[in-house]
């Protein structure tokens, strides 16, 4: 399996739900909500796409514990 780079479509469509083909890299649709990007798929004659929502930024989260002594 090799990795997918989402770099362009994380720029373009930044905070916004996408709904791909089952490449993982056309979009055919995208919105503000799901269910925008799920009409703009359908509009578009594809009507099982993959679902996914861009982050509205790029940032890293290092998970970490809280311990009481």
């Amino acid at each position: 399996m090799t990795a997918i780079d989402w770099t362009q479509i994380y720029k373009k469509y930044k905070g916004m739900w996408v709904a791909l083909l089952d490449d993982e890299i056309t979009v055919v649709g995208h919105g503000k909500t799901l269910k925008e990007a799920k009409e703009k798929a359908l509009e578009n004659g594809h009507d099982h796409p993959i679902f996914t929502k861009m982050p509205a930024d790029n940032s890293s989260y290092i998970g970490g514990a809280l311990l009481f002594v």
